[in-house]
C-alpha cells in the first residue's frame, strides 16, 4: 500500500519528540534497549499528534494572562463534560456525579483503596492493559484472573469460566471498555451480563472508559451506565480527554459515580488527601470537550483509518503474522504465533533488527504469549517505516 499524500497536516506532520522528556521516545532505551537515535516508538499509549489549536489557544490565552492562582473545578469544566458525553456518547449525567481525580491511573489505585482492603482479590479479564495488574499488586490486594476466549479475531466474555475461577475474596472487577489491547467494543448485552456478574456477585464494578473516543466507523461505543443503569448502585466509570487529545501528561480525569454511598466514599477519601486537580488541566480540557474538539476527534479516527489499514496490510505480507482487525484504539494488536518462532526470537527481530519498541504481549496476561502491541497514533511516514522494518526483519519467511 503506497502512502497516503494528501490526508489531514495537522496529523500527517512529522514531530520529533526526543529530548522534550518524553516518556515514549525518551525513556526508551532505558525500558527495551532501542535508542530513539534510530528507533521507533510503539509502545506507551500515547500519539505523535500535537494536541488541538482549540486547547492550545486556550493556554495560550492563560499563559498571557499571566497569573496562576487557585482554580476549583467549576461550572464551565463540569457542563463541558456533560456536552461530550451527551453529544458524543448519548449518555446523560448528573454534574454531581463527577469526581475529578490525577488520571485514570490514579482513580483506579483510589477504588481499590477505598473499596478494597490488602489481600482481597480484584476480578481482571485478560489479556488487558497491563497497568491493572500492576496497580493491583502494588496496592498490596491480588488478581484474580479470568482469560477471555479468542473466537478468531474477536474475544469473547466466558462468564461460566470466570464464576469458577472466583475465590470468594473478591471486592472489585476491573473492566477495560473499548478493550485494551483488542481494540474490541463491547454490545450492549455484553455490558449487561459484566454488570450482572458483578452484581451476583457483590463487586464493585470500575469501568475504565478512557478509549472510548477512538472508535471506528462500523461500531458503537455504550458506557456501562448506559448498557446497565440497573445496577449503578455499584458503578464508577473512569474517563479522560488524556488519550483523545494526547493531553495524558496533564494528569487528570474522572470518577463518574452515579450511586450516592459510593461517591460519598471516593469523596471522603479525596477530601482526607486534600486533592485538588490542577487549573491549567481543567482549561485544557474545558476546550476540548467542545464542537472543536469534537471535529478534530473525527479527522483523528478518519486518519486512524488510513494507518490501521496500512499496517494491516503489511502485516498480512508476512506469512505467519496476523493483526487484528481493529474497531476502537490506536493500539494494533498483532499475533505471531504463526511464525512458529519462539517470543524471545520475535521480540529480538523486533528490537534488534527492527529497531522497534512496542509493549509486550505477556505483560497483558494470558492470551498475550505471542503478541506484540503497537502504538499506531503517528504520522503516517511512521507507520509506513514500521512497516519496511518489520517486513525486512521477517524478510526470510517470504
Amino acid at each position: 500500500m503506497s502512502l497516503d499524500t494528501s490526508p489531514d497536516a495537522r496529523f500527517h506532520t512529522v514531530i520529533d519528540r526526543r529530548g522534550t522528556q518524553s516518556s515514549k521516545w525518551d525513556y526508551m532505551e532505558k525500558y527495551y534497549g532501542v535508542s530513539a537515535d534510530d528507533g521507533l516508538a510503539m509502545w506507551t499509549a500515547d500519539s505523535d499528534y500535537p494536541t488541538p489549536a482549540c486547547v492550545t489557544d486556550a493556554l495560550r490565552r492563560a499563559v498571557d494572562h499571566g497569573i496562576f492562582g487557585y482554580y476549583p473545578v467549576n461550572d464551565e469544566y463540569l457542563a463541558a463534560i456533560q456536552w461530550w458525553m451527551e453529544n458524543r456518547h448519548d449518555w446523560k449525567i448528573d454534574r454531581k456525579w463527577i469526581l475529578t481525580v490525577q488520571g485514570l491511573g490514579n482513580a483506579i489505585a483510589l477504588a481499590l483503596d477505598v473499596w478494597s482492603d490488602p489481600g482481597d482479590h480484584v476480578v481482571i479479564f485478560s489479556p488487558v492493559y497491563h497497568e491493572f495488574r500492576i496497580k493491583v499488586g502494588k496496592a498490596g490486594r491480588n488478581v484474580t484472573e479470568c482469560p477471555l476466549r479468542r473466537d478468531g479475531d474477536t474475544y469473547m466474555l466466558d462468564l461460566e469460566d470466570a464464576q469458577n475461577r472466583l475465590t470468594g475474596r473478591e471486592k472489585l472487577l476491573l473492566w477495560c471498555s473499548p478493550q485494551n489491547p483488542s481494540g474490541r467494543v463491547w454490545s450492549p448485552d455484553e455490558l449487561r451480563s459484566v454488570a450482572e456478574f458483578a452484581a451476583r456477585n457483590d463487586l464493585v464494578l470500575v469501568s475504565d472508559e478512557v478509549h472510548h473516543d477512538l472508535v471506528f466507523p462500523g461500531s458503537t461505543f455504550v458506557p456501562m451506565h448506559v448498557a446497565a443503569p440497573e445496577h449503578e448502585n455499584r458503578m464508577v466509570i473512569l474517563t479522560s480527554a488524556s488519550k483523545t487529545f494526547n493531553i495524558a501528561g496533564q494528569r487528570t480525569g474522572n470518577m463518574i459515580i452515579p450511586d450516592a454511598a459510593l461517591r460519598r466514599d471516593m469523596q471522603n477519601r479525596l477530601n482526607a488527601l486534600d486533592y485538588k486537580p490542577a487549573g491549567l488541566s481543567l482549561l485544557m480540557i474545558t476546550a476540548a470537550y467542545s464542537p472543536a474538539g469534537a471535529e478534530w476527534v473525527d479527522a483523528q479516527v478518519a486518519y486512524l483509518e488510513g494507518n490501521c489499514a496500512l499496517f494491516d496490510a503489511a502485516m498480512a505480507a508476512i506469512p505467519g503474522v496476523h493483526s487484528l482487525p481493529l474497531k476502537s484504539t490506536y493500539l494494533a494488536w498483532v499475533d505471531f504465533a504463526g511464525t512458529g518462532m519462539s517470543y524471545e526470537e520475535i521480540s529480538r527481530r523486533v528490537l534488534k533488527d527492527a529497531r522497534i519498541a512496542p509493549s509486550a504481549g505477556p505483560e497483558f496476561g494470558a492470551g498475550g504469549e505471542t503478541f506484540l502491541r503497537f502504538n499506531l497514533a503517528a504520522p503516517r511516514a511512521r507507520i509506513q517505516d514500521a512497516c519496511d522494518r518489520l517486513a525486512a526483519a521477517f524478510s526470510d519467511l517470504q
